[in-house]
């Protein structure tokens, strides 16, 4: 039997554990991974694309747990009032090949994203810092202000959107998280005027330049969630030339990040460097440091590692029969054999014989 995790049950489970605890927990297990770097397979994301968005496969394994996970980016979506990304995925056992686990990823994700973005930013945010610009206020923004706060002590957000509702949503669901400021910018320009850490996550499928080189002062730490498919950036690429630029696995931010603006062989660190080899993230207090975020497999499986055994210990979700387990393992038909009524079947036969 296959463990089952549906929106309702990854909502109430996170909502159980806190969702700043969650997000915190899920990090730990990000980083034990990477810490593995070496045991996981790994290739850039499988992508189909279409004039309206694209969806892809991104898998992995570390020799004994395989997992997978389907997602989609259709920013015109929002005009339908459907979410423009959206995400399933399966862990299942690298012996056998049978699936443990089929859960959503949706809500998921944006917990995985968010701490993904907060421990990458323990090793390049400045280490005073306390105040965070957020360009984007969609459905992953309120997910990016807790962890921010909760994993590195961000108590000042300036959020900007072009549609303002959603500032406002961001600020109202923020209100009740105690410990954040929440202040709504009349533009780009004002919310980032001297904060520590921009972080952008728009949903645009194109080549946008939400940041500009005069926006970007010295020491800051720029966390780009948005660029993550060919023809999407968010950074204007002078901004990349003169930071420091950590990637999650380079192969694939070549392709999807907003380093496809430059050359094949500008220099990027991956983070692996950092948590594994102990090579410094941010170098100085004046640097300019930018997390080309793309999303990454190998954290794909570390959330699900995360929620397989969060859902364990709450007893939260279902087993289902995705799987078939016939009696005789060579008799497969014998599945629909049991659901048949052959005298049914075989009725029309007879009256065709007996017609010729």
């Amino acid at each position: 039997m296959t463990l089952f995790i549906n929106v309702d049950n990854a909502a109430k489970l996170f909502g159980k554990i806190g969702i700043g605890k969650a997000i915190t927990q899920m990090a730990l297990y990000i980083k034990d991974d990477y810490r593995r770097w070496a045991e996981f397979d790994k290739s850039p994301r499988t992508a189909n694309h279409s004039d309206d968005g694209v969806i892809e496969l991104m898998p992995t394994d570390d020799g004994k747990q395989y997992s997978f996970k389907y997602v989609n980016g259709h920013p015109g979506n929002a005009n339908n009032n459907l979410l423009t990304v959206m995400a399933f995925g399966v862990l299942a056992d690298v012996d056998s090949g049978y699936p443990t686990l089929l859960s959503e990823l949706t809500l998921t994700t944006a917990v995985r994203t968010a701490a993904t973005s907060a421990l990458v930013a323990q090793s390049l945010a400045r280490k005073d810092s306390t105040r965070m610009a957020i360009i984007g206020n969609g459905a992953q923004s309120e997910f990016q202000a807790i962890a921010f706060h909760e994993m590195l002590g961000i108590n000042e957000v300036r959020i900007f959107d072009i549609d303002r509702t959603a500032s406002l949503k961001l600020k109202q669901n923020l209100e009740a998280y105690t410990g954040i400021n929440v202040t709504i910018a009349s533009s780009v320009h004002e919310a980032v005027k001297g904060v520590d850490i921009i972080t952008t996550v728009t949903a645009d499928k194109a080549y946008a330049t939400i940041l500009t080189p005069d926006m970007i002062e010295p020491g800051m730490h720029i966390n780009a969630v948005g660029g993550d498919c060919p023809g999407k950036t968010e950074l204007h690429a002078d901004i990349l030339r003169n930071a420091r630029i950590i990637v999650e696995f380079e192969p694939q931010t070549r392709i999807e990040g907003d380093i496809q603006q430059l050359d094949a062989d500008f220099p990027v660190v991956e983070y692996v460097r950092i948590v594994r080899d102990n090579e410094p993230g941010r170098e100085s207090d004046t640097q300019v440091t930018v997390f080309d975020s793309v999303g990454f497999a190998l954290e794909d499986f570390s959330s699900l590692r995360y929620l397989r055994d969060q859902a364990e210990k709450y007893s939260i979700g279902e087993k289902i029969h995705l799987v078939p387990t016939p009696t005789d393992i060579k008799n497969l038909y014998q599945l629909i054999d049991n659901y048949s009524s052959h005298t049914q079947e075989a009725a029309p036969k007879k009256q065709l014989l007996a017609a010729s």
